[in-house]
């Protein structure tokens, strides 16, 4: 199982996540490349951060099925929005999606970043994971 924790020689996280995620041995280590609002048939999900950081959590579930994992597998996840008035719609769907996923509040590690602009234009959420997959 993957250890996940805060240790009291650091300040608590200020968000939902852990300080430290630990793969243990047993483990691969599987990198997923930065997931956009995209739809399996490639139009975006939509034209608010809501509707794409839906879709890429959605794309991360699939990824992850497709390695032989779940999401309690994440050890990290590095998100990036393209813009500062778009964090409350990313917020509201990891809120969401991490009740969902991690019920126990069993969090893994995370980065976020906001960015002047991802690779195109339209482009308002993209996030990347690391998972760790019982062999």
């Amino acid at each position: 199982m993957i250890r996940r924790w805060n240790p009291d020689t650091v300040a608590a996280p200020i968000g939902m996540y852990s300080h430290l995620a630990q793969v243990p041995s047993g483990h691969e280590l599987v990198v997923i490349s930065g997931q956009v609002g995209a739809l399996p048939d490639g139009s975006l999900a939509g034209a608010d951060a809501e509707a794409q950081t839906e879709a890429v959590f959605a794309n991360l579930e699939r990824l992850l099925a497709a390695a032989g994992a779940q999401p309690e597998h994440v050890v990290k996840l590095f998100s990036m929005v393209a813009g500062a008035e778009h964090l409350p719609g990313l917020r509201t769907v990891v809120k969401r999606t991490f009740t969902r996923w991690y019920p126990d509040g069993d969090w893994p590690a995370q980065s976020l970043i906001v960015a002047a602009a991802l690779a195109r234009p339209d482009l308002l959420v993209e996030v990347e994971a690391m998972a760790a997959v019982p062999r």
